[in-house]
């Protein structure tokens, strides 16, 4: 399985990223996904998830700013994060599981500053 993670860079606060997952070896239409964040010296957090059913769930601190998608036609999940915080800075990993079995990809980059 390889889950390949883009879109990470600098951003001004108030701007836009839009992070994609492409998943590899894998049946994704049958995977939840999911993206997770993590700050040096703290755990990784939980960001954004969509569930095989296409069900989704959000962090407190993104909803309203973040949207989660799947294209299960292309193997792709995607994060669209609006209005970035300097607090949403951090490394952002896609993650895909189901039952005993759980991925993570390498993680991209994220930097909120002016």
């Amino acid at each position: 399985v390889q889950l390949q993670a883009s879109g990470g860079g600098l951003v001004q606060p108030g701007g836009s990223l839009r992070l994609s997952c492409r998943a590899s070896g894998v049946l994704f239409s049958n995977k939840h996904m999911g993206w997770y964040r993590q700050v040096p010296g703290k755990q990784r957090e939980l960001v954004a998830i969509v569930e095989s059913s296409g069900s989704t769930k959000y962090a407190d601190s993104v909803e309203d700013r973040f949207t989660i998608s799947r294209d299960n036609a292309r193997n792709t999940l995607t994060l669209q994060m609006d209005g970035l915080k300097p607090e949403d800075t951090a490394v952002y990993y896609c993650r895909a599981w189901r039952y005993e079995v759980d991925d993570w990809g390498q993680g991209t980059l994220v930097t909120v500053s002016s």
